[in-house]
């Protein structure tokens, strides 16, 4: 899609997701305001909203009844990319409506968003930021001001298929390996033993969008724990060329990936997957609970286990953060009833409902210090386990141009339209011309 037919395409989706929110009737004119009663605030909030989603909402809702009511604007992943719902989002912003309150964002956008937002410093107090787990809370801060509060958080990690490990004499000894992370050359391994060379075996995402870039810096971080380290970027590294010519060999070389991969985001690198028996999956926390909503066919859901990624030998296992966080618009008329909100997605009650319903992994301390409810949902030590592992891409105003360039080349080498070499280069020379200058 060249670049006017996108800008076409963003601004009738803006004019399609808004325009019921603009033709709704003012609350002034209710039977209630002509007699003299309180009105309800009216908050909009836009994220995609999942079940889970409407559940915290109907939730708040209830508590709230006759004083707010908060009206969601879906804006689902079925039909927007991250990149599109974060352009929808900007134009919004830009144009300083007034006609959103409450939005969520990629915890990566927070610095880019940050001038359009209500800063919530002083409606969040010391002990409400610390019972944030520490790297929730860094991504909800932009040169040491609060901007945003955590919605949830994700992580990196990869899925298996137990009915087809179950082949293997030794499964549940592998399955326990897996828990911790296995090598990248016992996954090579275990395609042999399973007998699937030139079958689909590991699958991960390869469109051109931010998914690709957390797939490429998990293999670099795992090269190089200290690569992020300093929220720099350089592609101009042996690192960086191995970690994106391993990338490509999955496919090109050693063929446990197939060429359709670079057409995949996340639903469908999972419709895939399941439908073509494949035995690996790269993905998030919620990949069952997506599914489960999203697809039909939910049959092969008993199968699925957990695993850490893969490692190299010598280096720790790792897993790039990803999740959600939400702000509050700075020309919204309605903050204090935006804070309340915010505010109550913030409690123990609201994180348990997202992470019952929908499996969006909680960041309140409070939650992982209830030993009854950690040992009610034991895969809430997986994931802990799994967040003190992880990493973040580097926090930068400019970062969502950066990625772009990125992911952009990247998608190319891997297929097989630039070389390796050829696409970091190039990339480059791209991201030292931005204002966000690599080093």
């Amino acid at each position: 899609m060249n670049s006017t037919l996108k800008i076409i395409v963003f601004a009738t989706a803006i004019l399609g997701v808004f325009a019921l929110i603009i033709l709704l009737p003012n609350s002034m004119g209710s039977p209630r305001a002509l007699f003299g009663e309180p009105t309800v605030k009216k908050l909009y909030f836009a994220d995609h909203i999942s079940p889970a989603h409407q559940a915290v909402i109907n939730r708040f809702n209830q508590l709230h009844r006759g004083r707010i009511e908060v009206i969601p604007v879906n804006l689902p992943f079925s039909k927007f990319t991250t990149n599109e719902r974060k352009e929808l989002l900007a134009r919004s912003l830009r144009s300083k409506s007034d006609r959103l309150d409450v939005f969520s964002v990629d915890y990566i956008w927070t610095a880019r968003f940050a001038k359009w937002c209500e800063p919530l410093d002083e409606y969040f107090s010391e002990e409400d930021k610390a019972n944030i787990l520490s790297p929730t809370l860094q991504s909800c801060l932009t040169d040491g001001k609060l901007v945003a509060m955590p919605l949830y958080i994700d992580i990196g990690m990869m899925y298996y298929r137990k009915d087809i490990l179950a082949k293997l004499p030794d499964a549940k000894q592998i399955e326990e390996r897996l828990q911790n992370s296995i090598t990248w050359d016992e996954l090579f391994e275990l395609q042999k033993r399973l007998g699937m060379k030139n079958k689909p075996f590991y699958i991960f995402q390869a469109n051109d969008y931010e998914g690709l870039n957390c797939n490429y810096f998990e293999i670099l971080a795992s090269m190089d724990e200290n690569y992020f380290k300093g929220n720099r970027i350089n592609l101009n590294t042996p690192t960086a060329r191995k970690a994106l010519q391993m990338m490509v060999d999955f496919i090109h070389t050693k063929k446990i990936t197939p060429p359709d991969v670079s057409q995949f985001d996340e639903n469908k690198s999972y419709e895939y997957w399941l439908k073509n028996d494949a035995m690996f999956v790269r993905g998030w926390s919620n990949l069952v609970e997506n599914y489960r909503i999203v697809f039909s066919d939910t049959s092969k859901l008993r199968y699925i286990g957990r695993a850490a990624l893969p490692h190299f030998p010598g280096h720790k296992e790792t897993s790039v953060y990803g999740g959600w966080n939400l702000m509050i618009s700075k020309f919204s008329n309605n903050k204090q009833a935006a804070v309340e909100f915010v505010r109550f997605l913030q409690t123990i009650e609201a994180k348990k409902i997202m992470f019952e319903q929908g499996d969006y992994i909680p960041v309140n301390r409070d939650v992982y210090a209830d030993s009854a409810y950690v040992q009610k949902y034991p895969k809430l030590i997986f994931y802990r386990k799994l967040i003190e592992r992880g990493f973040h891409r580097p926090s930068l105003e400019e970062y969502t141009k950066i990625a772009d360039i990125i992911a952009h080349y990247v998608h190319l080498a891997i297929k097989g339209e630039m070389k390796v070499d050829q696409a970091l280069e190039v990339a480059s020379q791209m991201i030292n011309s931005t204002n966000g200058t690599l080093k």
